[in-house]
């Protein structure tokens, strides 16, 4: 069948006529570009997830027509392995953001790969995933995957109820924590804070802007440990502000501050400030 003849092929006979073998091993790249936005449109998800290979989808498929398949399509049709070995980065960020919606946290998990990730989504599609997806993400996907700009596009609600305690701690790197979002740092839960937050990476990850801006609440849910080993005496001096210091319970002050954080950290202005 010529280009011409393909595209006059009515949505019936693609839906209804085509069979998984016909498309597989019949149908070539050259004929899967010429369909019409409407035919791709009709694919039944059995038509998809049997039928396509990752060849046709990855050098046959346009963007425009990547566009056109609905969401059931998406989420039904698209098994993780045309994911990960079909879509290429550029019809990946063609993907609309009601298509980023509906794959499934399977899809996400499986079918993405970090390059994937880093190449593929755009920040308006990393902002709107779903929470559930961006929780299932792999500690891997997000420590090879997002880069730092992608980090600084997550929401406070992605941040906040989306990134598990292990996520945080195995998964952020020191230059994705430096990268966030002021505001996604004070969106972080006490328990975020507490067994999320490595001290390496409140030492070498935290700025003392993003130190500054954490919320009285979370700085006294600091560990002691966190505080002993994290804090750098110039994230004390520089990134604490007297009313954070006013609010750090006496068990953090007894056992967390060391001496050496006393000594070189604390300002006069900070020490003044600290309940009797």
């Amino acid at each position: 069948l010529t280009t011409n003849q393909i595209q006059q092929l009515t949505t019936t006979q693609i839906a209804q006529g085509l069979t998984t073998t016909q498309i597989a091993q019949g149908l070539t790249t050259t004929q899967i570009a010429a369909l019409e936005t409407r035919d791709v449109a009709v694919l039944t998800s059995k038509q998809i997830s049997e039928g396509l290979t990752t060849t046709q989808i990855a050098q046959g498929l346009t963007t425009t027509q990547i566009q056109s398949l609905t969401t059931t399509q998406v989420a039904q049709g698209l098994t993780t392995t045309q994911i990960s070995l079909g879509l290429t980065t550029t019809q990946l960020a063609s993907l609309t953001t009601n298509q980023i919606q509906s794959l499934t946290t399977n899809q996400v998990v499986q079918g993405l790969t970090t390059t994937q990730i880093a190449q593929g989504l755009t920040t308006t599609q990393i902002a709107a995933m779903e929470t559930r997806d961006v929780a299932a993400l792999t500690t891997t996907q997000i420590a090879q995957g997002l880069t730092t700009t992608q980090v600084q596009a997550l929401t406070t609600n992605q941040v906040a109820q989306g990134l598990t305690t292990t996520q945080i701690a195995q998964g952020l790197t020191t230059t994705q924590i430096a990268a966030m979002e002021t505001r996604d740092v004070a969106a972080l839960t006490t328990t975020q804070v507490a067994q999320g937050l490595t001290t390496t990476q409140i030492a070498q990850g935290l700025t003392t802007t993003q130190l500054a801006g954490m919320t009285t609440n979370q700085i006294a849910n600091l560990t002691t440990t966190q505080i002993a080993q994290g804090l750098t005496t110039t994230q004390i001096a520089q990134g604490l502000t007297t009313t954070q210091i006013v609010n750090l319970t006496t068990k953090q002050v007894a056992e967390g501050l060391t001496t050496t954080q006393i000594a070189q950290g604390l300002t006069t202005t900070q020490i003044a400030a600290m309940e009797t």
